[in-house]
């Protein structure tokens, strides 16, 4: 029969492997990694709930703009009005009750 050899630096099956330090650490940064994923994930759903709500900011604001560019259309119209003689006759009318003379009319006395 053949003599069973002994092999020195081989550890018996009965204990139990500890995992190297090499895989430990690999462990340790696939952690890290994976955590780090999460909040980049969660920052990203913000950051994108935060556009949104910008985006539909800025269609209001543009259609607030669009209003304002036509409400100073209207006012240069009206302040092209001011300057002329009708409107003068009007705020003279309207505020020292004047009449004009061509709009008078006699009526004889009965």
């Amino acid at each position: 029969m053949a003599k069973k050899r002994r092999v020195t630096g081989r550890r018996s099956h009965t204990k139990q492997r500890r995992p190297s330090p090499y895989k430990r650490s690999v462990l340790m940064i696939l952690s890290v990694l994976c955590l780090l994923s999460g909040v980049l994930g969660v920052n990203a759903v913000k950051l994108h709930a935060k556009n949104t709500a910008y985006k539909q900011q800025e269609a209001e604001l543009k259609t607030q703009i669009k209003s304002e560019q036509a409400r100073a259309e209207e006012i240069k119209e009206y302040e092209q009005y001011v300057q002329t003689d009708d409107y003068m006759k009007e705020i003279a009318e309207d505020k020292l009750n004047l009449v004009d003379p061509n709009e008078i009319v006699f009526k004889p006395i009965k």
